[in-house]
């Protein structure tokens, strides 16, 4: 069955336009419960990130919850992560977060995790949509959900985040500069990282409801670069608004992707790995041919973190990530985790005594390029879409061209926007006047294409 609301990611729009308004939300929630109540009475996790609409939202789930009779409990601003562990650690039949990820704060989303801290399967979520159907009731009084407040939440998902560290492990004499995004892990990241004994320098930790991914975190890493080099750092670390992404910079004010990451956790024991490390489509190069070095297959999957798992699932691996910092560590977690990663690097470096400069040094990217093209209604005279603009032969034939022009050292990749209406082109070689060259070829075909009378 297609969904109607579910996308890879769980629901996401603007306020108040679409699914994402207060009386979806409510009649959401109830039919969740409708459908996570069948195996009996249980309770379900909330929490949010720091974005002003969660307090709706927040309100709405526990009133449609109630209604089904599922207690609730609530946890307040706190990372997605934290949110997958504290539904494993209650023993809730579900988890709910209300983020918006790395949009900015006029948006917003809901998105489920199951039992075990793992996200919905396609059959629950089709269940929970073909429930919404159906008209709203509610349970007899005596039968309704109570909800009450998790208070130390926060303070168990940090004990967490530490248990997946040595004991010993100890970070004195590190200074880093940590950008929390205005975001969910405001309130933790930098008692943390003092805790274990860093010296710790905090940015985008104040957040107003607005402020969230407004020009900070790790969609925006400029000024934590800048603070790096002001303060003569050693690393710095940049979350994204719900706290699963992570980029760092180094030193000299570097900023070290997803990729990057991932090349540090898979050299510092290939042996652990099972064989193999999982990244997606728009994965570098470089990484691969880095990977492959290490004894590793690499192995590629659909843009979304909801690909990586299932294929780091099927294969039976525990390494896997996006160039965008979204790190999957499952002989840690369920789910990716930007504390729980930096952590990780950050043991690299002290196990093998070098700098994010020296550990990445391994890795050589190479040069890639990616160009948005927005489409219409209209594809060469007919109505289209982003996959149809993708098969039209003169389409098909640049990307042939340009594939010849590359060689074998070289990836052109066509891809649809799941949320807009755009076409990604991306153009990856060696040399990087010849991948902007194509990248921009491309994008004029394609566009061409799409304005075509």
């Amino acid at each position: 069955m297609q969904r109607k609301y579910f996308g890879t990611d769980g629901i996401r729009g603007q306020v108040g336009t679409g699914p994402i308004n207060p009386e979806f939300i409510m009649k959401l929630g109830w039919a969740a419960g409708r459908v996570l109540g069948r195996g009996g009475p249980g309770k379900v996790i909330i929490g949010k990130d720091t974005r002003i609409s969660g307090y709706m939202f927040e309100s709405a789930l526990e009133s449609g919850l109630s209604a089904a009779g599922m207690d609730i409990r609530l946890l307040g601003p706190l990372p997605t992560p934290g949110i997958a562990y504290l539904t494993r650690s209650t023993r809730a039949v579900a988890g709910i977060v209300i983020s918006a990820s790395h949009n900015p704060f006029e948006d917003n989303g809901i998105k489920f995790f199951s039992s075990e801290g793992c996200k919905l399967p396609d059959d629950v979520e089709l269940a929970i949509e073909a429930e919404f159907e159906q008209p709203m009731s509610v349970v007899a009084s005596a039968k309704l959900g109570k909800a009450r407040r998790i208070e130390d939440a926060p303070r168990r998902y940090m004990e967490f985040c530490k248990s997946s560290i040595a004991v010993d492990f100890n970070l004195a004499g590190v200074k880093i500069i940590l950008d929390c995004a205005n975001g969910a892990t405001y309130h933790i990241a930098p008692e943390l990282f003092e805790e274990l004994g860093a010296t710790v320098i905090s940015i985008a930790d104040v957040p107003d409801g607005l402020n969230i991914n407004d020009n900070c975190g790790a969609t925006s890493p400029q000024t934590l670069q800048q603070t790096v080099l002001k303060h003569q750092a050693d690393v710095g670390i940049a979350f994204d608004g719900d706290g699963d992404r992570v980029l760092m910079v180094d030193a000299d004010g570097d900023i070290l992707d997803g990729d990057e990451l991932l090349y540090i956790m898979a050299v510092d024991d290939p042996e652990a790995l099972r064989g193999a490390v999982v990244g997606t489509q728009m994965s570098n190069l470089g990484l691969e041919l880095a990977v492959r070095t290490l004894g590793l297959d690499f192995l590629r999957t659909n843009v979304g973190d909801r690909y990586i798992y299932e294929a780091m699932c099927k294969h039976d691996l525990i390494l896997g990530g996006e160039t965008s910092g979204h790190i999957l560590r499952l002989d840690l977690t369920t789910t990716g985790d930007g504390i729980i990663s930096a952590l990780q690097i950050l043991g690299v470096m002290q196990r093998q005594q070098r700098t994010l400069h020296e550990l990445k040094s391994g890795m050589q990217k190479f040069p890639q390029v990616l160009v948005n093209v927005r489409l219409t209604n209209q594809v060469n005279g007919h109505a289209g879409s982003q996959n149809s603009v993708m098969e039209l032969p003169v389409v098909l034939a640049a990307v042939s061209e340009a594939e010849k022009t590359l060689g074998k050292t070289g990836r052109v990749l066509l891809r649809p926007s799941g949320t807009e209406p755009l076409l990604r082109i991306m153009v990856e070689g060696e040399q990087a006047a010849q991948v902007q060259l194509l990248s921009e070829q491309l994008a004029d075909v394609v566009r061409h294409e799409v304005n075509a009378s």
